[in-house]
């Protein structure tokens, strides 16, 4: 490189190492391209990509909905960066103007936000309605929603919940049938088949949760036993046999009606001789319960797992008023158990559908409801949807604007520009031309209609609030927030290790 060249672009540091001055800007763009979802051409651009996809995460963490919203905002906002890093403004300047309109945009969001209170059903409806309005299986939403809000309400107190944990909820999928016939049981449902087919059904049901195996005990080490002669051999066959009786026997006397068998790596976790004397004893058995299933089982029916048989006493099981395997039309069978006397405050969700498309779409559809529900319960606050709170804050935001100055100015300005991406989308996937809407909607509220929002069943502007189209407050205010953050950390790199970024990659 010629002298003269090097001089204009970099210098020399102390140590004499050539620093080119245009890298942070360089990687600044990089990662902002990145950011914007436009393919990544080197591993410097690795970094804005992985934001992006912790952005969503987060936002799925926070608030349950929104994970699409948020990574657009970004996106927009990543492009005003752009724009602004290009007419000559500072990134640190950028980033504290940011900082100071997503601060006005929170409070501007909850001014104009509506208090709701969990009694009333009808709220609560609607939003989780309109959060099933954007999915695969939104015909199904009068099923849905009711069956969502009923799930949330039966797991928490609704005087003194702050938030929902969703593990309490428990969604069990099961191939067959149709999305109507999906289901609400308060109780516990299993997929696995009963053993023993002839104890189907037990009323007032004693539960046994046992941890360990039903079946001829193994050494440590492999070893083979040679059996010479009969005597021997019937020897051995009648050993394993008062074993497994012993063991039956303490099950029994214990009062268990219902055993559940958790599932067993090492060896058979039920031989075909205990089955023999559980049917005998008109014990119900459910074998290859997984590991991953024991907490909620114990917290929904009152019982506790039992390790060894000698731990199976009547204080370890729990109660219920009826077990029973119930048959799907031909579709297979479930195991449902209701009625627990002493419950945890636990449901199941029984997902139906024809196919594994279906069951998952219509799963992940329960999930985002699920959590609009919990976004009410953390943050008792409802807006409207349809682009209307974004255009509001595009042009409040805008307004805010001009009592700041210089540069600042101009930051927040190109802030509230950004957020008329989310109408404009909303717009567009709905068919509508996009400028022309937006500018519709923004004259609609410039003239105080707050509630203004896309219409996408219509097909125009409406008052949203009157088609009943509402979101958690929490929704958009995480939305805002970490949008808003991820941009910010993004602008403030300015120097990548490119060989341990390439690594990362890989």
């Amino acid at each position: 490189m010629p002298e003269g060249v090097a001089a204009a672009n970099g210098f020399k540091n102390k140590r004499g190492a050539y620093v080119d001055r245009d890298k942070p800007a360089q990687i600044r763009y990089s990662n902002i391209n990145a950011g914007k979802g436009e393919r990544s051409r080197s591993c410097l651009e690795y970094y804005g990509m992985f934001q992006m996809v912790e952005l969503s995460k987060a936002q799925d963490i926070e608030a349950g909905d929104g994970t699409t919203s948020v990574v657009v905002i970004a996106g927009a906002l990543l492009d005003a960066c752009a724009k602004l890093l290009q007419k000559g403004i500072h990134p640190t300047i950028i980033s504290e103007s940011f900082q100071k309109a997503v601060d006005k945009g929170v409070e501007i969001l909850t001014s104009i936000s509506q208090p709701v209170q969990l009694s009333d059903r009808e709220t609560l409806l609607n939003s989780a309605t309109t959060s099933l309005c954007s999915k695969v299986v939104s015909q199904y939403s009068s099923l849905l929603a009711p069956m969502s809000v009923d799930a949330v309400m039966k797991v928490i107190d609704p005087a003194t919940a702050t938030s929902v944990d969703l593990h309490n909820i428990r969604i069990v999928k099961k191939l067959g049938g149709t999305i109507d016939d999906c289901e609400l049981v308060d109780g516990l449902v299993l997929t696995q088949r009963v053993v023993n087919t002839g104890v189907s059904r037990v009323e007032k049901a004693k539960i046994g949760l046992i941890q360990f195996c039903l079946s001829p005990p193994k050494t440590d080490m492999d070893n083979q036993i040679v059996v010479s002669d009969y005597a021997q051999m019937d020897r051995v066959l009648r050993e394993e046999r008062a074993y497994i009786l012993n063991l039956v026997k303490q099950i029994k006397k214990a009062g268990c009606t219902v055993l559940l068998i958790q599932k067993s790596i090492l060896r058979d976790a039920l031989s075909d001789l205990a089955v023999h004397f559980l049917n005998k004893m008109k014990i119900m058995v459910v074998k290859d319960i997984e590991r991953e299933d024991i907490e909620f089982i114990c917290k929904t029916l009152g019982t506790k797992p039992i390790a060894h048989i000698d731990q199976f006493t009547p204080e370890m099981l729990g109660t219920a008023e009826l077990a029973e395997e119930v048959h799907l039309d031909g579709s297979g069978k479930l195991v449902k158990i209701t009625g627990c006397v002493n419950p945890g405050k636990t449901v199941s969700i029984v997902v139906r559908g024809s196919n594994k498309l279906v069951i998952e779409e219509a799963e992940r559809s329960i999930h985002d409801a699920l959590c609009v529900i919990r976004c009410l319960v953390k943050k008792r606050a409802l807006i409207a949807g349809g682009g209307a709170p974004e255009i509001e804050l595009a042009l409040r935001l805008a307004e805010y604007s001009r009592s700041l100055a210089g540069m600042e100015a101009y930051c927040v300005r190109a802030y509230a520009d950004a957020l008329e991406v989310i109408p404009s989308t909303l717009a567009e996937n709905a068919g509508l031309n996009p400028i022309s809407t937006v500018t519709e909607l923004r004259n609609r509220h410039a003239q105080g209609e707050k509630t203004a929002g896309i219409n996408v069943r219509k097909g125009g502007i409406s008052n949203i609030l009157e088609e009943l189209v509402v979101q958690p407050l929490l929704v958009s205010i995480s939305a805002l927030t970490f949008a808003t953050e991820t941009v910010r950390s993004i602008l403030k790199i300015d120097d990548l290790v490119s060989d341990l970024l390439c690594l990362m990659s890989i």
